[in-house]
This record gives structure tokens, sequence and C-alpha cells, in this order.
């Protein structure tokens, strides 16, 4: 295939706190953008019950997907790493980054926790699955769905296309440790993301850094050190997610009784039945889950 092929006429751009512009250039992630599956990212939030301690922390897994997906893409286009993907490859990892998130549930881990599913095999269920954003995909190549799905499950045969996903230094935790930092209001999670970049290289089809970016990937670590302790760990920020998962269990539990509730849950009664869809899973948000 040729990328070139599916460059949109206009390059569209979202306006970000974090990465200034993010650029949109190919028809395929314009059209992922616009699936009900990631739309509905909009209505779960990044940090759950960390805006209960850091009331400025309200942004969104969309708005993070996008932000992995551009420093994904400003990956490459790097002069040292672009000669070495195919554009199959590029759209491919491109794809993976955008969509990487897209089988969280509301409130995330407190969800996953109840209601016993993981969040990445339900991503590659959205992808694999009868959706919109497995119609995208495989208009473009019958293959592609499946190729996206094994770089989030870490299967890919080039090394390197996982680890600018997931990997110790990846698009994923640049993105969020830039974008909770600036959201909560904290420096903790500040790094020099540029420096980074620019120090990266590809040697046997895996990613490697040159030793002059040593510092910048030590604030980096040491970044992330900070933000676990002072944000994502936070006691009252725990205590919420505790509270709110115990919630969920007592419904559950009194569902398993036959007992009977003041008002219904049409939404939430797949998960309490643990036997849901991935379309009955799209519907789900936290929206309709704080509204039960």
């Amino acid at each position: 295939m040729h990328l070139e092929d599916y460059r949109l006429f206009d390059t569209k751009v979202f306006r970000d706190v974090v990465h200034d512009y993010i650029r949109v250039e190919y028809m395929p992630i314009w059209k992922l953008i616009n699936t009900k599956e990631f739309q509905r990212l909009r209505r779960i939030k990044q940090l759950g019950g960390t805006s209960m301690v850091f009331p400025s922390a309200e942004h969104s897994r969309f708005v993070h997907s996008l932000g992995v997906y551009e420093i994904t893409r400003q990956m490459t286009e790097l002069d040292q790493v672009k000669n070495h993907l195919t554009d199959y490859e590029r759209l491919t990892v491109l794809c993976a980054a955008l969509l990487h998130d897209l089988g969280h549930g509301p409130f995330s881990h407190s969800f996953e926790g109840i209601f016993q599913y993981n969040h990445e095999e339900m991503t590659t269920a959205l992808i694999r699955g009868h959706t919109e954003v497995h119609d995208v995909l495989s208009q473009i190549d019958p293959h592609l769905p499946e190729d996206v799905a094994r770089i989030i499950e870490k299967k890919a045969d080039k090394p390197m296309l996982v680890q600018m996903i997931s990997s110790q230094v990846d698009a994923d935790r640049m993105d969020y440790l830039l974008r909770d930092s600036y959201n909560c209001g904290v420096t903790y999670g500040q790094f020099d993301l540029s420096r980074i970049l620019r120090t990266m290289r590809i040697v046997d089809n895996r990613i490697v850094f040159k030793s002059s970016g040593v510092q910048a990937i030590e604030d980096y670590i040491l970044a992330r050190y900070y933000m676990y302790w002072q944000v994502y760990y936070h006691p009252i920020s725990r205590s919420y997610e505790q509270v709110l998962g115990s919630v969920m269990k007592r419904v559950k539990d009194l569902y398993k009784q036959n007992y009977t509730f003041k008002s219904s849950f049409p939404l939430l009664v797949p998960f309490l039945e643990d036997s849901f869809t991935t379309e009955q899973f799209v519907r789900l948000d936290e929206t309709s889950l704080l509204y039960y």
C-alpha cells in the first residue's frame, strides 16, 4: 500500500494543551476518530477518582489517546525511524496508538476489578469484532484489524512497533505523564519529550537511545516515580476508588440475590450477569454509571 493515497486534502488539527497541535493527515485516522467506539472515550475520564483530589483533572481518555497518536506520529516521522518502516507498518502503528485505550470501562481499573475483564483484551475484541472501528480498518486491508490488535497484544513481528506504544519509554507513558501533570496543576510529570525523541535510534528493529539522551530519560523516569507517589497513589484518590468499587460490588451482590431495586439500570445488567457483548460494553460510560 501507499500511505500517500490516503492523505487528506486538508490536514485536520486538534488544539492541545500538551502538543500544541495534534495533526491528522490520513483519512483512516480521521475515520477512526469519528467511530462511536472512539467517541465514547470522551465520556471516560483518564484519571478516574483523581479529580476528587485535583479538581482540574477532568480530562478524558479521548484526548489522551489523541496525544499518544501524536507522539507516535512524531516518532514515525523521525529521519532515524521512518526508513525502518513500510507505509503499511506506519499506518498500523498509528492506528494502534490511537486505539490502545478503546477497552477502558467507567472508572477503568475499579470497574475492571469488580466485573472481571481486562481492558487490553476488550480493546482487541473491539478491534476484531463487529464494530465501526473494525469496518474502517478492514476496508483498507483485511489483515489490518489483526495486525493492529497484535501490536496492542505485544505480539507484532517488529519489536519497535510494540515499543512505540508499550515499553519503558513509550508514547503512552510520555503523554499521560505530561497531560496528567498539566491537568492536575503539578510539575512532577514534566520532562524533555523533544530531547528523548531526538536521541531515538533503531538497531535490529528495536528502539534504543543515544547516550547523550541519558539525562532526559532519567528525568522521565523520575517524573514517573513522583507522579505515582504524589498523584496516582494519593490516599484520597485511592480511597474514593475503593468506595466506588465497594458500591459496585454491593450492587452486583444484591442483584445476584434477586433484590428489588427502586430504579432500573438496563445498561449495567449485562455486567451484573457477567455476560456482555462488545456492543453492550460500548453503550456504558461514566455518565450512565454515575446516573445509576
